[in-house]
C-alpha cells in the first residue's frame, strides 16, 4: 500500500535531524501540524540498521541495544493541551521489501523464552509480493503496524523506549493497522507525538523479542479531542483479528498455570513442539514463527487456582 502524496502535508524522513532515541518532553518538535492535517513518517527498522537484507544470526547477536528504537518525530499538534486526548488516525504503511524476525541470546534474557534458546536465531523475511515468506513454503499475510507510537510524557528527563508506558510507546498492539484510530492521553504541550518500530506482522504475544522488523512509512491524520478523558491508550480497530481477516481453521495450544505469565510460557512451548514434531520445523524456527503468527489469548482468570492461556496458530500460513 503506499499514500496519496495529495493528502499528505508533511513529509519527514529518516534523516537524524528527525530521529531520536529516548521520550523526553523537552525534545523540540520536527514540525507543528494543526489537527486535521496528515503527516507521512519515515522509520527506520527497531536495530536502526544494525541488521539488512543480507545479515545472520551473529550480527543480530552482537547487536547493540544501546540506544534501541530510532524514533521518527516528535510531531506537535496545535492546541493540544495536558488532559486533552490526542487521536491518531492511521491512514496507511508502506515497507520497503523486507524484515526479519530474530531472537537474542538466552542470557540476555530477551523474549519469552531465553532459556530455552541459547544462541541467536535470525530469518530474513522476503516482501515483495505483499506475503512474508518463511522456510517450507510458509507464507504469512502482511498487517502493517507501528510497534511504537505515543507521545511525550509528563515526567521530565530522558525515557528508555524498550517498556511502554500511560502515554503510549512500545505497545505492539497488533491492531493498529490502516484505518484505525488511536488514542493517547496528552501530558505536556504539543503532545509531541513519535512513531517507530514497524512491524510487517506480528502474533499477539511477539514472544522472541521481534515481530516482522521493517523500514516503513506511516502516514497519520492528527486530532486533538477534548471530549475524552483517558489513562492510558484506547484505540479504534477493525483488526484484522486473524490473519486472513475472518474466522479461519486454528491449531491451538493451551498453558495451564497458577501464573499467567508461566501458562503464557506453556502454551508457547506446546506450541514450539508441535511445529518442531508435526511441521518439520526447529525449535528455533518455530519460535520465530510463533512471534510473526501465533496469536495469544487469556481464555480465563476466574478458575483459581489455575488460569488457561492459548495459544493459536492459523492453518493457512502453511502451503
Amino acid at each position: 500500500m503506499s499514500s496519496d502524496s495529495d493528502t499528505v502535508d508533511y513529509e519527514l524522513s529518516d534523516d537524524d535531524e528527525n530521529v531520536h532515541h529516548v521520550w523526553d518532553n523537552s525534545l523540540d518538535p520536527v514540525v507543528t501540524v494543526e489537527p486535521g492535517e496528515v503527516v507521512r513518517f519515515e522509520c527506520r527498522d527497531a536495530l536502526d540498521g544494525q541488521v539488512g537484507p543480507d545479515s545472520t544470526a551473529e550480527d543480530l547477536a552482537t547487536a547493540s541495544f544501546d540506544p534501541v528504537h530510532p524514533l521518527t518525530g516528535p510531531v506537535a499538534v496545535e492546541g493540544a493541551e495536558p488532559g486533552d486526548v490526542l487521536a491518531v488516525e492511521l491512514l496507511d504503511f508502506e515497507h520497503k521489501g523486507w524484515g526479519f524476525t530474530g531472537f537474542m541470546p538466552g542470557g540476555m534474557g530477551l523474549g519469552l523464552l531465553p532459556e530455552d534458546f541459547p544462541d541467536a536465531g535470525l530469518h530474513i523475511w522476503d516482501l515483495e509480493d505483499d506475503v512474508a515468506h518463511f522456510v517450507n513454503g510458509i507464507e504469512v499475510s502482511l498487517d502493517m503496524f507501528p510497534g511504537i507510537a505515543g507521545v511525550a510524557p509528563a515526567e521530565d528527563g530522558e525515557h528508555d523506549t524498550l517498556p511502554p508506558r500511560d502515554v503510549g510507546g512500545n505497545m505492539d498492539v497488533k491492531h493498529m493497522t490502516a484505518g484505525s484510530t488511536a488514542h493517547f492521553p496528552v501530558e505536556t504541550d504539543g503532545a509531541l507525538f513519535s512513531t517507530a518500530d514497524c512491524h510487517a506482522a506480528q502474533g499477539d504475544g511477539e514472544v522472541c523479542v521481534t515481530g516482522i522488523e521493517a523500514p516503513m512509512f506511516v502516514t497519520a491524520r492528527f486530532d486533538v479531542r477534548t471530549d475524552m478523558d483517558i489513562e492510558q491508550p484506547q484505540l479504534e480497530t477493525t483488526g484484522p483479528f486473524t490473519p486472513t481477516g475472518e474466522d479461519e481453521p486454528m491449531y491451538a495450544t493451551t498453558g495451564i498455570a497458577d501464573d499467567l505469565m508461566e501458562a503464557t510460557k506453556k502454551a508457547t512451548r506446546h506450541m514450539i513442539d508441535h511445529l518442531h514434531d508435526h511441521r518439520g520445523l526447529t525449535r528455533g524456527e518455530a519460535y520465530i514463527l510463533c512471534s510473526a503468527a501465533v496469536d495469544l489469548k487469556i481464555s480465563e482468570v476466574v478458575d483459581a487456582p489455575n488460569w488457561t492461556v492459548t495459544a493459536y496458530l492459523p492453518e493457512s500460513v502453511f502451503p
